[in-house]
Order: structure tokens, then C-alpha cells, then sequence
């Protein structure tokens, strides 16, 4: 069996690095993209879902009573967060704690750490349930949220939580944190003609 050419190689190889180099040095045939569509706000709205925690701004349109989250819970969350929020097999306790942060023994719950209700909205949205995230309609997640808020003492049990009422929700630990106030966190977003 012969061996080949150290040659012929090299020769090979020359062109395969030709023939590299002339691809990318190639100007497109167009500047003009014909592909795709634009997208529109429609496409965007199914992942614009931020909601500014400290006012609520992004709240959807929508409802529910504390009544109606109890069912919601015993039906999509019970198994998980057991019976009345007070912890389960997969998470720990959801009511309670309440004034912990000022101890060593804090205990994390809605009620105990979240400065502001809608984040409790926002949570229960994006993660929950653990095993089917973003499959609660808006009502069950104003329903969830009042029923959690309600057994933390927060709101009472005839309350309905909204994009107007779910802001004015006054959360026990609201005053417990510092402003970060770095220099490098005041960022503004800029798209254009940025400095």
C-alpha cells in the first residue's frame, strides 16, 4: 500500500483554505434581508409580562377572591405547599413569619419577606404550579394571591385582589430594606443615540 504525496496534501490543503477565505470575504448578495416578517406588539405580548413590583404597573386586567383561591389552591397547589400554605412535600411554609426578619431565625414566607403584593402575582405567574409554569389564567393568579395574602392576615376574607386593589396591599416588611443606592444601579436603558 502506498502512502500519499506529501504533495498532493499539501496541495489539498491549499485549496480547502482558498476556497474558505473566498467564502468569507464574499460581500452578500443583497443588503436587503427577504426573510422573516417584522414582529409586532401582538407577538411581543405573550412574553411582556413585567410587572413593576412597587405600584403594580403591568397588572393585568382581571380578578379573584380569597374564596375562590382557596378552591384554586386545594385544586392546583395543595399537593405541593400542603394543607393552608403552612408547607408540603416539595416547599416549605407560605404563611407565617411575619416580623421574623428582625430576629436570627427568619422564616421566609410572602407575608414575611415581599415589600409589595404584586410580586406575589408576578411569582405565582411565571412559576407556578413548579410542574406547569404560565398555565394559571389571570383570575386563578388574583384568586391564589388574595387567598395566600389573606391567610397571612394581610387582606380580609371577603377580600378581591386587582390590578387596583393588589397594590394597595400594605406588606408588613415593605420598610425592611435598604435602597441600593451604587452609582452603577442607576443604568437607564437607551436604544439609540446612547452615550
Amino acid at each position: 500500500m502506498r502512502s500519499r504525496s506529501p504533495l498532493a496534501v499539501v496541495v489539498v490543503a491549499a485549496i480547502a483554505a482558498a476556497c474558505a477565505t473566498a467564502a468569507l470575504s464574499r460581500p452578500p448578495a443583497t443588503t436587503d434581508a427577504k426573510f422573516g416578517r417584522p414582529i409586532s406588539d401582538a407577538d411581543i405580548a405573550p412574553w411582556d409580562i413585567d410587572i413593576r413590583t412597587t405600584d403594580g404597573k403591568g397588572l393585568p386586567p382581571g380578578h379573584g377572591s380569597v374564596a375562590e383561591g382557596k378552591a384554586v389552591y386545594e385544586a392546583k397547589c395543595l399537593s405541593c405547599h400542603g394543607s393552608d400554605a403552612k408547607g408540603g412535600p416539595v416547599y416549605g411554609p407560605m404563611v407565617g413569619g411575619i416580623g421574623s426578619f428582625t430576629t436570627s431565625a427568619r422564616v421566609l414566607t410572602p407575608g414575611s419577606m415581599y415589600p409589595y403584593a404584586p410580586i406575589l402575582f408576578d411569582y405565582i405567574r411565571r412559576a407556578m404550579p413548579m410542574d406547569k409554569p404560565l398555565t394559571l389564567t389571570t383570575n386563578e393568579i388574583y384568586a391564589v394571591s388574595a387567598y395566600i395574602l389573606n391567610l397571612n392576615g394581610l387582606v380580609p376574607a371577603d377580600a378581591v385582589m386587582n390590578e387596583t386593589s393588589m397594590p394597595k396591599v400594605q406588606m408588613p416588611n415593605r420598610d425592611g430594606f435598604i435602597p441600593d443606592d451604587r452609582p452603577d444601579t442607576h443604568a437607564t436603558r437607551c436604544m439609540k443615540d446612547c452615550l
